[in-house]
């Protein structure tokens, strides 16, 4: 039993059980930790990154070498042509998603999402529905959205997507969101993805196929880049920031793509080549080299998760043996009380601001109540250990991160805790 938290029998039981039932993918997630850790490294030696390259700049921070040397590092991390990462300037994923976006896409352009409805707050960018109409949105600027669903058994459509981007030469912009966002779908691989840029590239020279990759970086040896995705994009206080940058998003892609995101971040003529980094650097740098082991770990807690709730009789998505893309795990907790038991447990296993107790709120842009789970060093990190849920059917929790594994799994057993306190679980 633990000597620092009060932790069951039965619980403690449970845990060791999951533990030898995950043993070989836990070992998988290891193997592939290794390899991308040996490939971050790799790249800051080639790339000759120093102590000066932490040095600061205000201003208009022309000739930062340190932001130089983080753009060309990522891109050659990512196997793009060329990177933006800016912590600060990028303020969130959804900023850096519409930055791509409005840095692409022109009036009588078409976007084309072919997985299904992108995530809540990327509806008011593109003006789904008619809403944010007058404020901006792309369809504002007369840019056409369409949508091709996954298939029943959460697959591409690959035949629907070769027919409508080869009949529709509008379509300048095939969009791939890569996690599930609030559904139980499966998130999607790079192999997947590759089959959708072969598709594009053949029969639509015209498209480009852009990645919404916030929480898939390093879950696999590849990216999308790697197979043929034009323009790749996710925010630094997920995945890629390793738990240390303290903001910001990457964009990395073809270099012509990048550029022309470049000027919607900052203006046309200028580009990439000003802003001050204001001592934020290292931080990046930094955060960069963690992030495949911070990313492995967080990818232990989750199967870890998965396994332990799977033997407490509830669904999970993915099972605990699924190969996983990015670092999120849904749990089906069935009704109010068991979300609401699971978040508060969660919570005090947090290092910071463990006495919170969360409360289901009225949150913004949602049409029911959601509860939150998280005791971050960043304000809304996930890739620190956190959990969220509509209070609405199926009653899902959707957690994710975890900057070190021993720390996630003392959470994930304290919400087991919490219900089992409350007689929600025998």
């Amino acid at each position: 039993m633990s000597e620092f938290f009060e932790i069951s029998n039965r619980i403690e039981e449970l845990s060791k059980k999951a533990l030898e039932k995950a043993a070989e993918p836990l070992d998988r997630v290891s193997e592939i930790t290794e390899y991308n850790q040996q490939k971050v490294l790799s790249s800051f030696i080639k790339n000759k990154v120093d102590e000066t390259d932490f040095n600061t700049s205000t201003g208009y921070g022309y000739s930062d070498k340190g932001r130089e040397k983080l753009d060309l590092l990522l891109a050659d991390i990512l196997g793009a042509e060329s990177s933006i990462i800016r912590a600060g300037a990028l303020s969130s994923g959804t900023h850096t998603l519409a930055v791509c976006l409005f840095g692409i896409l022109r009036p009588g352009d078409e976007m084309l999402c072919v997985s299904g409805t992108p995530y809540d707050t990327i509806h008011p960018v593109i003006g789904l529905g008619g809403k944010n109409m007058g404020d901006g949105t792309l369809a504002d600027f007369g840019v056409i959205y369409s949508q091709i669903d996954l298939t029943e058994t959460d697959e591409f459509d690959y035949e629907a997507i070769e027919d409508y981007v080869k009949n529709n030469k509008s379509v300048r912009m095939v969009y791939i969101q890569r996690s599930r966002g609030y559904s139980l779908r499966h998130s999607i691989s790079v192999d997947e993805i590759a089959k959708v840029c072969e598709i594009v590239h053949r029969v639509n020279k015209h498209a480009i196929v852009m990645v919404d990759n916030c929480y898939g970086v390093f879950t696999e040896k590849k990216e999308p880049t790697d197979v043929g995705a034009d323009l790749i994009a996710g925010s630094l206080i997920k995945n890629m920031g390793g738990g240390i940058a303290p903001s910001g998003g990457y964009i990395a892609g073809r270099k012509d793509l990048v550029e022309l995101c470049g000027y919607r971040l900052t203006c046309p003529g200028l580009g990439t080549e000003l802003g001050a980094t204001l001592g934020q650097n290292r931080n990046i740098f930094m955060g960069i080299f963690h992030a495949p082991h911070v990313v492995g770990e967080a990818l232990k807690t989750a199967i870890f998760a998965s396994a332990l709730f799977e033997d407490l009789g509830f669904k999970v998505t993915p099972r605990y043996n699924e190969t996983r893309h990015d670092i999120i795990e849904a749990i089906c907790l069935e009704n109010k009380e068991n979300l609401i038991a699971f978040c508060r447990g969660l919570q005090k296993g947090a290092p910071v601001d463990s006495y919170v107790v969360p409360e289901p709120w009225d949150m913004p842009g949602y049409d029911s109540q959601v509860i939150m789970s998280a005791g971050a060093f960043t304000g809304g990190s996930s890739i620190e250990l956190s959990a969220d849920a509509p209070l609405r059917e199926p009653y899902a929790v959707w957690m994710q991160g975890g900057l070190n594994f021993h720390s996630g799994k003392v959470g994930i057993m304290l919400a087991a805790e919490e219900m089992l306190k409350r007689g929600l679980i025998k």
